[in-house]
């Protein structure tokens, strides 16, 4: 005969698999906070979201109230923040600034390199590189300004102090019609931009004639005929040996660097 104790081990043999209910409501228990966790999360992200975007598009704590402008030395401050047009007012974070650097290279031509920058929170930041003048074309009684690259970019009364004319003195040929005056004007920039210092500082007049025929007049009489614009560093380097050699000489060809010559007229 079964007691009282075999009879209650057999009930519990007998009960189902699986939780006991007390520990199924200790889950539910740990399940509810957890979810309100996530809950409460993801409204403080859309909250936070909100604001941000209020502060940079709605608010007036980040908007352009300043246009600071450096680097300039010919052109003016105003002239710049004119030419950019930044709508001050603007959120800061919406003001296209690809868009402004290309207003200012379009209406100043003078500017070579700028940069746009947000200076936060008010300010707007114009960094400006001008373009210097290594040539000067005559043009009427002016002078056209022409920088390293052969860009003209600026038309003055007066010629810079210095700075070598260049007369592009072009004749109908073949090879004319093939580069065409800019291509040429470029070559002949290129060829001064290889000039030794001494011969760069004498020089007074750059003469192109044809994509093949550079030649530059120097003080005292001096020419150089350099040819093209190619091999300028080999051209430079046999042009200073000739020089050397022949200090008193009148004229130097390098436009064959392998080759060169002088001669006393």
């Amino acid at each position: 005969m079964a007691g009282s104790t075999t009879a209650r081990r057999g009930d519990r043999k007998a009960s189902p698999s699986g939780p006991r209910p007390r520990v199924l409501r200790a889950r539910r228990r740990l399940r509810l906070p957890r979810r309100r966790t996530l809950v409460l999360t993801g409204v403080a992200t859309v909250l936070l979201g909100a604001g941000v975007v209020w502060a940079l598009y709605g608010s007036d704590w980040l908007r352009a109230e300043r246009v600071k402008v450096s680097g300039t030395d010919v052109l003016s401050s105003h002239q710049v923040r004119e030419a950019a047009d930044v709508p001050l007012g603007s959120p800061m974070v919406s003001l296209d600034t690809a868009a402004i650097e290309r207003r200012l290279r379009k209406r100043l031509p003078r500017i070579d390199e700028v940069e746009v920058e947000r200076s936060w929170p008010h300010t707007i930041s114009l960094k400006v590189t001008e373009r210097q003048p290594e040539a000067v074309i005559k043009s009427g009684g002016k002078f056209i300004e022409v920088d390293a690259k052969g860009v003209r970019f600026a038309t003055v009364a007066r010629a810079p102090k210095g700075v070598p004319r260049l007369e592009m003195d072009i004749r109908p040929s073949p090879g004319s019609r093939r580069f065409g005056a800019d291509r040429l004007r470029r070559e002949a920039m290129r060829a001064a931009s290889r000039l030794p210092a001494a011969v760069d500082r004498d020089t007074r007049v750059i003469r192109v004639r044809s994509y093949d025929s550079i030649t530059l007049e120097l003080t005292g009489g001096r020419t150089v005929v350099w040819g093209s614009g190619e091999r300028g560093a080999a051209k430079a380097d046999a042009l200073t040996a000739l020089m050397k050699a022949a200090p008193d000489a009148k004229r130097f060809d390098v436009s064959a660097p392998s080759a060169p010559a002088v001669a006393d007229s």
